[in-house]
């Protein structure tokens, strides 16, 4: 009976009674006309008087009181079909506005209905059908084509491509393999696979993702939160002023108490804050669900607002701007070197590592059909390289400085100029060398790993980072600037094929701390010259990395993190695919909530002011405002207000690209075929 939905059936059978009463009044003048309208003041007042009850109860005088005080004072001076009125319209908005926030809610919660019903468990040496809550870390679970993943899980056999659009917004599915994790709740489009659980369903990514933005939506903007701290000081002082008005007009106007008592009451109803307390709410949520139904999660009310006044943007570079994946592109060999028997000798000392570099030496071998040396005594020196013996040969891999004493002296400017050479060209350059011996003993590979090559890699610019460059700069966004740690010469290479405004390269996470706090400086002293300038400092990072600088920022994003436990606690924004353009959607989606809030607030301010200005200048003059117009424009208002906000839910969803693999380039391939 008292859910959004019956309170609505109940506001429409109440205004259904008030149009009988209406029409019986115009028809007859029979005591029998007036009892629809007792009834539809009834059925309001069962609405509106549980409302002020708990109200009260709470110790609290808000809106709901206001409104019922209105109606009862509305009955007793001889107005019953107006006090109906105003209970009908009020629990019709009521229940409408409730429905609206329902309705953004289940774009929230639509991520909660991503989680399936069943799961295909091994146990007990058979295949058993079991709840997803059930699920233990390490049991083995199937997922045939069409079915939702269960829990967050690795796969140990099989491959498929996996539907991540509903939770990501990556339209184009994801191929995965063995070694690979999936998540709860994407969907397997191709073949059958068998996963071993890593997480417990209540712990799986898609329900993190859902707290945290059920979280969000408790929290609250600067507007709003001073809203709720004067919305019941301003409902005393309404009240108060009512009752002064009531006073004034019997005693000094000498209007009697009926007509003195109809104005005070008019006065208090266009003076209920009722539009201006759902402003900023209602804008709020909409945009929360506008984002987490697109893979962006806004951590409540104040990240959308300090996003919105974003002036100025830091990226880390790898893992951020660049894929953050290193791939091999070519083995240039320097000399007469053999570059399939050095690029086995690199594969060989890269066995154990966990680096992406080692991982991209390796799967630039097993890509080429070259399998890896045979080495022994392995050793690793930190920050330089790799060192091993292959066949009583000694190799390494790593810096040149690492590896220039056992490369040939009449090679080694040559080495130094390809290093240089690749560098140049925003290319990653390490060094694998041989002391040059024959008959070095390792399968599929050519007979000679002596001299020296370079191995070419690149980490790839991540799928939407020029677009987003560019639409920052088109949003007067600047200055866009990288942050990294990696050398110059590649940083300058990123810079200038994103179109960059500015880059610092070669940094400690203490120097990149100092630089975000010189930008807000900047920024500050710029808006103190030029209110338009006014804004903050947005660092983008990979949630992990450059804490400091993340901590320092206005408002931090952590990119393409769906799997991070450590992304999904610590920025305010988490983007859950790998497109960067979805930071600039963001942006403009936050712009469009905070004018939406602006709107919002300056038509309910405006409502009230003009509303209550007219009540008492035309009753001062004899020309009283009805009450009925009174109650129209205030519950007419809070409507639109609510309306206005829900566009936010119409506008276009972010639907992210494809993640491409950076492809090799054949300026390489033709510089070895040279070679």
């Amino acid at each position: 009976m008292f859910s959004p939905r019956g309170e609505l059936r109940g506001a429409i059978l109440a205004g259904v009674l008030l149009a009988i009463g209406w029409v019986a009044r115009a028809v007859s003048d029979g005591a029998w006309a007036s009892v629809p309208v007792w009834a539809s003041l009834g059925i309001g007042l069962v609405y509106g008087g549980r409302a002020a009850f708990d109200a009260l109860r709470s110790g609290a005088f808000n809106i709901d009181v206001l409104m019922v005080l209105g109606a009862v004072f509305a009955a007793i001076v001889g107005h019953p079909d107006e006090g109906a009125l105003l209970l009908f319209l009020f629990v019709l908005a009521g229940a409408l506005e409730e429905l609206a926030m329902q309705r953004t809610e289940r774009e929230v919660r639509a991520l909660s209905a991503l989680m399936p019903t069943q799961a295909i468990v091994w146990r007990g040496g058979e295949w058993l059908e079991a709840e997803p809550e059930t699920l233990e870390i390490g049991e083995r679970v199937k997922v045939r084509p069409g079915e939702r993943v269960p829990a967050d899980a690795r796969v140990v056999l099989g491959s498929t491509s996996m539907d991540q659009a509903t939770l990501t917004g990556e339209s184009v599915p994801r191929e995965v393999g063995v070694g690979e994790t999936i998540y709860a709740g994407t969907i397997n489009v191709e073949n059958p696979i068998e996963c071993e659980v890593i997480r417990r369903a209540s712990e799986s990514s898609v329900q993190k993702v859902l707290d945290l933005v059920l979280t969000a939506r408790e929290q609250r903007e600067p507007v709003q939160r001073a809203i709720d701290r004067i919305s019941q000081p301003y409902a005393v002082g309404v009240t108060i002023v009512s009752v002064v008005v009531a006073a004034v007009w019997m005693l000094v106007l000498g209007r009697d108490w009926r007509d003195a008592s109809y104005t005070a009451i008019t006065f208090l109803i266009v003076c209920s804050p009722c539009a201006l307390v759902i402003a900023t709410p209602t804008a709020t949520l909409a945009a929360i669900a506008r984002g987490a139904s697109s893979g962006v999660l806004f951590k409540g009310g104040q990240t959308i607002e300090r996003l919105a006044r974003v002036r100025a943007v830091c990226f880390d570079k790898t893992g951020t701007l660049t894929v953050g994946r290193p791939r091999l592109e070519a083995v240039m060999p320097v000399g007469w070197s053999d570059p399939d028997a050095l690029l086995a000798v690199a594969s060989a000392l890269e066995q154990e590592s966990t680096h992406p570099i080692a991982a991209a030496v390796r799967d630039g071998a097993a890509a080429r059909g070259v399998a890896s040396a045979t080495l022994k005594s392995v050793t690793h020196e930190a920050g330089r390289g790799m060192a091993g013996m292959v066949g009583g040969v000694r190799v390494r891999l790593g810096s040149y400085p690492h590896t220039e004493e056992i490369i040939p002296v009449c090679l080694r400017a040559n080495t130094r100029e390809t290093l240089e050479r690749i560098r140049s060209h925003g290319r990653i350059g390490i060094v694998v060398a041989g002391e040059g011996a024959e008959g070095v003993e390792r399968t599929a590979a050519p007979e000679h790993a002596g001299g020296a090559a370079v191995l070419v890699l690149r980490d790839a610019v991540r799928p939407g980072a020029k677009r987003l460059v560019t639409h920052l700069h088109e949003m007067g966004v600047r200055p866009v600037k990288m942050l990294t740690g990696d050398n110059r010469t590649t940083a300058s290479f990123v810079a200038k094929e994103l179109g960059l405004d500015e880059f610092e390269a070669e940094l400690m996470p203490a120097d990149k701390l100092r630089l975000v706090h010189e930008i807000k400086e900047r920024l500050a002293r710029e808006g103190n010259e030029r209110a338009s300038r006014r804004g903050g400092v947005a660092v983008i990072g990979d949630g992990v990395n450059d804490a400091p600088a993340l901590a320092a920022a206005d408002v931090s994003v952590a990119i393409g993190s769906i799997g991070s436990d450590a992304a999904l606690e610590t920025a305010d924004i988490v983007l859950l695919n790998d497109d960067l353009s979805a930071v600039g959607w963001a942006i403009e989606l936050a712009r469009r909530a905070r004018r939406t809030v602006a709107v919002n607030l300056v038509f309910a301010l405006s409502v009230i002011v003009a509303m209550g200005v007219a009540t008492l200048v035309g009753s001062a003059i004899g020309r009283r405002v009805p009450l009925g117009i009174g109650v129209l424009a205030h519950e007419g208002g809070t409507l639109l207000v609510v309306a206005n906000s829900l566009r936010l839910l119409i506008g276009p969803a972010f639907r992210a690209g494809r993640v491409s693999e950076p492809r090799a380039e054949t300026e390489y391939e033709s510089a070895t075929a040279a070679a």
